[in-house]
């Protein structure tokens, strides 16, 4: 077997400010650092790759949620492998818990990019350096399909800022989630839950690059779809599929609240 496991704390930043749980994009974040660290580990590191003109981007996440996630301060666990290789891709798998019990689960498809040329290179460096362990959080791996949209419920324009940036100076893509959160209906979201969450990514942006985001309704009244554009040319695709709450726990209820002084 060989799984990398990284335990981490939920913090501040990463919290629903209305109810104190995970963000799902939190929860994203918090994988890709377990992927960078796993890298770390077999010295493909970005910081490795660096002098050898090469980069690792992410292509697409897929990613499953249960009703109830970590509140505030509590610690997950993330368990994360490369599942599969192919020519050039790369696919991780993972399962998030806390409590002992999943919460969250799912896969990410990765790719080595020469820096010089910004094409893809074959997987062998990393088949000689990590083991395949084919267990499939959520299934096979394939493209997702975006569903049919119907009318455009909310559009905002962003530029790229310095805060944007990753450590390649390229946009990270926890930017391009977080407009796809600020679409969403504001409403919608108190009563309902993220329960899948399916991103891909299909072109680099840079510092001061203007972004529009549009979120559309679909035919099923749970599914939104976000299109993020440059130019009206294609950045990121997202959609999410929303869930009722049945959670009824209230932050006051919780044993670690913060008491008045």
């Amino acid at each position: 077997m060989d799984k990398y496991a990284k335990k981490y704390n939920v913090i501040l930043d990463n919290m629903d400010l209305e109810n104190y749980r995970l963000r799902p994009i939190a929860a994203i974040m918090y994988i890709q650092d377990a992927f960078a660290r796993y890298t770390a580990t077999k010295r493909m590191a970005a910081y490795d790759l660096f002098s050898k003109n090469m980069y690792w981007v992410v292509g697409e996440f897929n990613i499953n949620f249960a009703d109830m996630l970590p509140f505030w301060s509590e610690e997950i666990n993330i368990e994360i492998w490369i599942s599969e290789l192919s020519r050039l891709k790369i696919y991780t798998d993972f399962y998030l818990y806390y409590n002992d019990k999943i919460f969250a689960k799912g896969n990410a498809c990765w790719f080595l990019i020469d820096s010089i040329s910004k094409r893809p290179i074959k997987t062998d460096i990393v088949a000689e350096r990590f083991n395949v362990y084919e267990e499939l959080a959520i299934g096979e791996h394939k493209k997702f399909i975006l569903p049919d949209i119907k009318e455009k419920y909310n559009e905002i324009s962003h530029k790229n800022n310095l805060s944007d940036l990753d450590f390649n100076n390229h946009v990270n893509n926890k930017s391009y989630i977080n407009l796809a959160e600020m679409t969403a209906p504001k409403e919608f979201k108190k009563s309902h839950y993220v329960k899948k969450l399916n991103v891909r990514f299909n072109k680099e942006t840079f510092l001061d690059d203007i972004l529009t985001c549009s979120t559309y309704k679909t035919e099923d009244s749970l599914c939104y779809v976000h299109k993020i554009e440059k130019n009206e040319e294609s950045i990121c695709d997202i959609m999410t599929v929303w869930e009722y709450k049945t959670d009824k726990s209230q932050i006051e209820d919780y044993p670690l609240k913060i008491k008045s002084v």
